[in-house]
């Protein structure tokens, strides 16, 4: 048991689970045994809707249990390791090796060898190749399996999409087949093969790719007769029958979003150039808004929370939008429950809206103009009004807001170092605005994030910035900067070009995850952990030129993650890069 290792240790909170509303399932008498992980540390996982999701909903099959098993952090990890113990679940202090399907959650790039990690610290084989009838099935599912290729040889299978369905029928397929597989009489293979026939199922291990001399795909095909030559991606069609857990877990401790958060829509109406998550997403849906008045009321009965924030995409673009804020901001006055809202568009508290903001939270207003110049929005396909948005802030400011944050992308097509000062000129333009309404200046936080030119998006073809070029921008941005009003946040560059390298891999980069991983590499995500310098000497290590996954890519080429069915053709994407 962890419980004398953890008065040593920082945040044990962390690791005690039996949090308020914690599903109390029997583990030896459930005949499937779910484990679902998250690879970053628990206050991080805990503010992610998706595993919250899957979670309630799992647990909600009388005949699984689900248990959940975060990252630990440096100290418990080498606490565990000290003492040769394996990490073990929040609910019952279960190893991960009594599970039967093993769930990972991939939402982030860096964080990858987090997988590693925690697969180490169950004492599992981390290739699927070395797991056998002995161990669970490993799966992983989320935004980055848009790209599962650099994980390749790590799962025995992955969700592509969402996976409130497949997960469903996946437990039931392996609830069938499950004494047959424990007992070898069925074999892996054998398993998997019927897994690969549920639609939204990438087995890796039953496709093969061939290279050609110059290192490019010549062809990715199945191994087997019967699988599927391309992987369609799933999702939900109808939101408001979908699961969504009302019985919010209350942590113990704070976590990064300590809240509830309540999806009104998933997709998105924009078609930005840039962006991966609108694919992911796709088709665009709504829960209407009677669901989500009974849902908001329901979770805030059985979590007692202060704050309420709105998610989806663009939750500006949902179709009355007004009038749910409304329903929504009258219903929980009395309860002192903020109702608090993402980066949104100008539009949303233009008119009538203004006063009507003014009643939510005001812990700051977050646009994403991406660009600062309209040049450069057109090329993104970023619609974003700028005589529209200077109207808004004149009326938020009146409505006593006083700090603005404003994303920007660097790294663009065409992008010039004019367009780079009119991120500042921009910002400083935000921040003057306010004394119009007999103030000071506002406070503006300005975040720049490098362009990832991301899977299945248009600009999947692109060349990512290099590392020195990101460097010097960043320079020129600095030296634009005079207001002490201007606070300028810098998203690491080489943390960027890692994340570009890692979604824009192929199948050999499994291996210099691997080395990485062997290496000491943990928690990348994380600025004080990060080692860019171990993943340079893992790729040179495994002889692979990280150059070769940051360059152009050519309009026949076939793209490692061409086999994936996303619901938009590769010949839209390729018109609308145009």
């Amino acid at each position: 048991m962890l419980d004398d290792i953890l008065l040593n240790i920082q945040k044990p909170a962390r690791y005690i689970g039996q949090e308020w509303n914690t599903p109390k399932k029997d583990f030896i008498s459930s005949p499937i045994k779910f484990a679902l992980c998250f690879p970053d540390l628990y206050e991080v996982g805990m503010s992610n809707l998706g595993l919250r999701i899957l979670y309630g909903l799992v647990n909600s099959m009388p005949e699984v249990s689900c248990e959940r098993f975060f990252s630990p952090a440096s100290d418990l990890e080498q606490a565990l390791l000290a003492r040769g113990q394996e990490i073990s679940s929040l609910e019952t202090g279960r190893p991960l090796k009594e599970f039967d399907l093993v769930g990972f959650s991939l939402g982030y790039e860096l964080n990858f060898t987090n997988v590693l990690g925690i697969l180490k610290l169950a004492g599992l084989p981390l290739l699927s190749s070395l797991r056998d009838h002995r161990h669970p099935l490993i799966i992983a599912g989320g935004p980055c399996v848009l790209n599962p290729e650099p994980m390749h040889e790590f799962f025995d299978l992955f969700v592509i999409g969402e996976s409130e369905e497949v997960i469903c029928e996946i437990i039931d397929l392996y609830s069938r087949s499950k004494d047959g597989f424990r007992s070898n009489k069925i074999s892996k293979e054998e398993l998997l093969l019927g897994l690969s026939g549920i639609e939204g199922v990438y087995v890796p291990s039953l496709y093969e790719v061939i290279y050609d001399d110059r290192g490019l795909i010549k062809e990715f095909r199945p191994r087997l007769k019967g699988v599927a030559q391309r992987v369609k991606k799933r999702f939900v069609r109808e939101l408001d029958n979908s699961y969504f857990p009302q019985e919010w877990l209350l942590p113990y401790i704070q976590v990064i979003h300590d809240r509830i958060t309540l999806e009104i829509m998933r997709g998105c109406p924009n078609s930005c150039r840039f962006c991966q998550a609108r694919l992911q997403y796709f088709p665009y849906r709504l829960r209407s808004r009677d669901k989500i008045l009974e849902l908001a009321g329901n979770t805030y009965k059985n979590s007692g929370y202060e704050e309420l924030a709105l998610g989806g995409l663009s939750v500006s673009d949902y179709p009355g939008i007004e009038g749910l804020l409304s329903s929504l901001i009258g219903s929980f006055r009395d309860k002192g429950v903020a109702i608090s809202l993402p980066s949104i568009k100008p539009k949303i508290i233009v008119g009538s809206l203004s006063s009507m903001i003014a009643t939510i939270k005001k812990t700051g207003l977050t646009f994403a103009p991406e660009a600062a110049t309209e040049r450069l929005r057109k090329i993104l396909n970023k619609r974003f009004d700028m005589q529209e948005f200077m109207g808004t802030l004149e009326q938020a400011y009146s409505a006593g807001y006083q700090r603005v944050k404003l994303y920007f992308m660097i790294g663009l097509p065409f992008e010039e170092d004019a367009d780079l000062g009119a991120i500042v000129d921009f910002a400083k333009q935000v921040s003057e605005l306010r004394r119009k309404s007999k103030h000071g200046p506002a406070q503006v936080n300005i975040s720049i994030n490098t362009l990832i030119p991301k899977p299945h998006t248009p600009f999947q073809w692109l060349k990512m910035q290099d590392l020195e070029s990101i460097k010097r921008k960043h320079s020129y941005i600095k030296g634009q900067i005079k207001s002490a009003r201007l606070e300028l946040n810098l998203h690491n560059p080489q943390m960027s070009i890692l994340e570009g390298l890692l979604c824009r891999g192929d199948r050999r980069l499994s291996k210099v995850i691997l080395a990485a991983f062997l290496k000491g590499a943990r928690f990348d995500a994380w600025v004080d952990h990060f080692n860019f310098q171990s993943w340079m000497d893992a790729f040179s290590e495994c002889g692979i030129d990280p150059q070769r996954y940051l360059r152009e890519r050519q309009k026949e080429e076939i793209l490692p993650w061409d086999f994936l069915d996303i619901g938009i053709t590769k010949d839209n994407l390729l018109s609308d890069s145009q």
